[in-house]
């Protein structure tokens, strides 16, 4: 083994890993785990310092770098882990001389021969491009992920992200069709597009064009494309053209997760997020008039600082309202430094009852969703030799193996409650 990636968290770090990939082997770092780390949640991060733990306890011989958001916003958290060699920021992740200087770091070590950790940790909030990540593949993925934007210009009061990922930037188009249309080529019949703030998506670009006017123009310019998809979105920041898309283009996929967080106004506010239920609610009903095919998932977040019951039940209400499939539940986890973490916090018990009545509120939404689809025939790309996603991104076990990276019609027969079954 020469480079050995762990990846944590969203689509974004998925991608960002495969950059990574290159950039550490083409540096000739031998013997080494990358763990590109999430900081989502205080979960998150606890997870992968376990995760470094268990990998170095395992091999004992293999060196470890630490990078990601995690990294980003608290370097010495991992510096100060006996089992870390080298932390690196989100910034010097993608770059190949930053590698190269760990590669020699690595290689150096000390005189009495132990390699104490060395950082490489930049000021992320000054950086103002988002260079197209030139990927080829995408190891043991059957659809691409396509980095179109990065960083994040909001402040909700519960998230650290934009200190971890720095201002909101973008990928220009023409960069963007080059990255899917090499992707394309090399096999892929599904890409995802990815960002952190995706819906903001060309706002400091000539002529400043929205994420709409991007899907029109890859599906236009990349006709052999089959399947387009988009990672997480904010439903505000929806605008005409992305609408007309999902209406006029079978190939960008009936299938929406959406940013809610929540489905009270007061809290909705007090996250200082920028919809309110109605919006929410009026979005989907748009959406699914537009396109009556389309499955909606959503972030969710239980036990939010001064969240009563009343205030809960109108989050879970918001799943049946918005016609919600999908369901990413967080417990609230507050974190050091946002102002959410100043409020008055709800008991952690509370916050827990509450995530679980909402997981088994999706559980029964998810439920409904293939108890419909029964009967029905769905385009499924495959992912192993069994199983697969249907366009509207649900899980199907296959009836005979199938070579994975293909597109196969399926017809569903029944579901077990998490995944549809094939004839």
């Amino acid at each position: 083994m020469t480079v050995a990636m762990q990846t944590f968290g969203c689509r974004l770090n998925a991608s960002e890993s495969e950059v990574i990939r290159g950039h550490a082997t083409a540096s000739g770092i031998n013997d080494v785990v990358v763990v590109n780390t999430c900081a989502v949640t205080a979960e998150a991060v606890r997870q992968a310092r376990q995760a470094i733990r268990k990998t170095k306890r395992d091999n004992p011989e293999l060196g470890v770098v630490v990078t990601g958001c995690a990294a980003q916003i608290e370097p010495q958290t991992f510096l100060a882990m006996p089992e870390v060699d080298s932390v690196l920021g989100n910034r010097e992740k993608l770059s190949a001389d930053a590698w190269a200087d760990a590669a020699r770091a690595l290689k150096n070590g000390t005189p009495d021969g132990e390699c104490k950790a060395t950082a490489a940790v930049g000021d992320i909030m000054a950086e103002r491009d988002a260079p197209a990540a030139a990927i080829e593949a995408m190891e043991g993925r059957t659809r691409a992920f396509v980095q179109v934007q990065n960083g994040c210009d909001h402040r909700c009061t519960f998230c650290v992200i934009p200190f971890g990922r720095g201002h909101s930037r973008f990928v220009p188009p023409d960069d963007v069709v080059a990255q899917v249309r090499r992707l394309v080529e090399n096999g892929y019949r599904e890409v995802v597009l990815t960002g952190v703030d995706l819906t903001s998506y060309g706002a400091n670009l000539a002529g400043a064009p929205r994420l709409g006017a991007l899907v029109k123009q890859l599906l236009a310019q990349v006709p052999e494309l089959e399947r387009l998809r988009l990672s997480s979105i904010d439903s505000v920041e929806a605008d005409h053209d992305l609408l007309d898309a999902f209406a006029n283009e079978p190939r960008l996929m009936p299938h929406l997760h959406l940013s809610l967080q929540a489905g009270d106004d007061l809290i909705l506010k007090r996250m200082k997020r920028r919809h309110l239920r109605t919006d929410a609610i009026a979005f989907c009903e748009t959406v699914r008039r537009l396109r009556p095919d389309v499955a909606f998932g959503a972030d969710l977040i239980a036990g939010f600082p001064t969240e009563t019951e009343d205030m809960f039940a109108r989050s879970l209400g918001l799943v049946d309202e918005c016609g919600l499939s999908f369901l990413h539940v967080f417990p609230f986890s507050p974190r050091p430094g946002t102002p959410a973490a100043r409020m008055p916090q709800v008991p952690r018990e509370t916050v827990k009852d509450r995530a679980r009545r909402l997981r088994e509120k999706g559980a029964s939404a998810l439920s409904a969703h293939l108890g419909a689809t029964v009967g029905k025939t769905r385009l499924v790309l495959v992912e192993t030799s069994t199983t697969g996603r249907t366009e509207q991104f649900t899980e199907m076990r296959l009836n005979a193996a199938s070579s994975p990276g293909t597109i196969v019609d399926a017809l569903a027969i029944g579901h077990d409650g998490r995944r549809l079954i094939a004839a």
